[in-house]
């Protein structure tokens, strides 16, 4: 009964009421199939359906009322009150209108439809380009051309661009001549990408080949060409052939045309490179002559030529005319200056510096403090770098595994074994794995220490933990070895290094000689040193001395004046 109240309805004949309260459930099922169909077949233009989603709902609404109202006028006297009728009539209704919708779907807007692949498969292939999944992109766009539906030129541009960062030279090729000869055809930045992939791949003369054929193809080359071959000219250290390639540019313009920031920075940053110093000057002042309005690159590059040059107080003051002209320096700036201030010794200037650019609102990165945490090392402030250390995690900044390291080996280099095993514990405890070069780090530190078998321990370690050790760690083992005598332990690792494919360096070799010459076993040092001649590693005075010095001590003067000749003809 709470049913039929519920319908609205209580003194109609029980089939009306039951007909009636179906109807509503259908009505309601017709909205969400409704609802279903236009997810799949969504449209961003409804006025050009030919069919649109609200006539089929009315449609399938209008179906339902006509044949409820034909059954009910047509009903026979007889048939009152008998459900199987019905539930006959309300059957009908369903299964010609779930018809109708399937006859909708199956040939409802072709035009739409069309267009929204071709938008969506347009958007796939950009999307797979950037991805590097190059392959499945030429796939999709040979789909689409058997189907009729060419890619326009910027996504085309987008599979020439992806080819060219692979390296697949050849396909882009293809892909070129193929827009030339169907459509769209190649454009400027199509060129540009090729150009671009090129000059990666160090093919120089082809990309000036390709910049030649522009022209003959309709197609005029702008600034973008012009800088891409001028910092492939620059990069190869062909510095004069790209001033005299921008020459020859710019009078083909009829002097319409002039370097803009960009060429100017490349050739800048190339004068610097190659020492000339005046000459990039010399440019950045044309560049204010001509109105050249110059960027936060500009100055890095005119600041980072200084500092190669060993000029800081010409960077700082270039730095000073940087924030008098508005330009505020970001954290490369700041990363420039304080890694040049670290390389003379500056620390105390360098830590100001760092201070002055936590208040200026840049925000210090990883390489920051790399840079100066590094420098403090190196000059034995470890103190002061763990400082540093500490304000990074503050800061919930987690230092790169290179940074513990730095810091690690500075407290191993000072003999201070109990510092740089509680660095690696917090190093661990801030979820970074140690690698080969903690490891070593600390190998030093015990070797320095005398606790040789300490230091074998932690080589056990490293293999437990998975990682191997490198041709370092057992030049550190096999010297420490031979320091105290243990020429056989020496040997052993030496055996070992082979075993694992691991090949001995020159310092693996001095070693090896001089254990050897502190045991007194001669002959096999001089083995050890002809193995060296052998193989033709590049040698230093160092072995020569250990052996000389060991003849002298055992009065054999001839043999020390043996090995000083060979020293002396050893570039002959």
């Amino acid at each position: 009964m709470a049913l039929f109240i519920a319908c609205g309805e209580s003194s109609s004949p029980v089939h009306i009421q039951i007909l009636r309260f179906l109807y509503q459930t259908f009505d309601s099922i017709k909205l969400k199939v409704a609802r279903i169909f236009a997810n799949s077949r969504t449209c961003s233009d409804d006025d050009n359906l030919p069919c649109t989603l609200n006539d089929i709902m009315s449609y399938v609404g209008d179906q339902c009322r006509s044949k409820t109202q034909d059954w009910f006028s047509n009903k026979d006297s007889d048939n009152e009150g008998n459900p199987q009728a019905v539930f006959n009539a309300l059957d009908l209704i369903l299964k010609e209108n779930l018809d109708r919708l399937k006859t909708m779907r199956d040939t409802g807007p072709v035009r739409c439809t069309l267009e929204t692949d071709y938008r969506r498969h347009v958007a796939v292939i950009r999307d797979l380009c950037l991805g590097g999944k190059i392959g499945t992109a030429l796939w999709l766009r040979r789909k689409m051309i058997k189907k009729g539906a060419v890619p326009d030129v910027l996504t085309h541009n987008y599979l020439v661009n992806g080819l060219c960062k692979i390296g697949d030279l050849e396909k882009a090729d293809h892909v070129i001549r193929e827009m030339s000869e169907m459509r769209p055809s190649p454009n400027c930045a199509t060129y540009n990408a090729f150009i671009t992939g090129y000059c990666r791949v160090n093919e120089l003369d082809k990309a000036l080949h390709l910049f030649s054929t522009m022209a003959n193809n309709g197609i005029r080359p702008n600034r973008v060409t012009h800088n891409i071959l001028v910092h492939a000219l620059c990069k190869k250290g062909l510095l004069g052939d790209a001033v005299k390639f921008l020459g020859e540019v710019l009078a083909d313009d009829d002097g319409k045309a002039t370097s803009d920031v960009i060429t100017s920075t490349i050739l800048m940053d190339s004068y610097f490179k190659n020492g000339d110093k005046f000459q990039a000057l010399a440019l950045w002042n044309d560049m204010f002559q001509k109105n050249i309005q110059t960027d936060i690159v500009a100055y890095n590059v005119l600041i980072n030529g200084f500092c190669l040059n060993g000029d800081i107080s010409s960077a700082f003051a270039y730095f000073c005319q940087m924030l008098k002209r508005g330009s505020l320096p970001d954290v490369i700036t700041y990363n420039t200056l304080l890694n040049c201030l670290c390389k003379q010794g500056k620390l105390d200037e360098a830590s100001h510096f760092y201070g002055v650019m936590s208040k200026t609102g840049v925000a210090p990165d990883q390489i920051s403090y790399k840079t100066i945490i590094q420098g403090l090392c190196i000059h034995g402030d470890i103190v002061k770098a763990r400082e540093f250390l500490l304000s990074m995690l503050e800061k919930s900044v987690v230092p790169e595994p290179h940074i513990w390291n730095v810091i690690i080996d500075g407290y191993g280099r000072c003999g201070d074994l109990s510092n740089a095993f509680s660095i690696r514990d917090l190093m661990l405890s801030f979820g970074v794995s140690s690698n080969v070069f903690t490891f070593n780090a600390l190998i030093l530190a015990e070797t320095r220490g005398g606790s040789i078998f300490d230091a074998f321990s932690l080589k056990k370690e490293m293999l437990l933990d998975g990682i191997f050790p490198d041709v370092f760690t057992y030049n550190l083992l096999i010297g420490a070895s031979c320091n105290l005598g243990h020429i056989h332990l020496a040997l052993q690792l030496y055996d070992e290094m082979l075993r694992r494919g691991i090949t001995p360096d020159i310092i693996t070799y001095t070693e090896l000689i001089k254990g050897h010459c502190a045991r007194g076993n001669m002959k096999e040092a001089e083995e050890v040193f002809a193995k060296i001649q052998t193989l033709g590693l590049a040698i230093d005075h160092i072995p020569f001395r250990i052996l000389k010095k060991r003849y002298r001590r055992m009065r054999e003067s001839d043999k020390a004046r043996d090995i000083h000749q060979k020293w002396l003809s050893r570039n002959k």
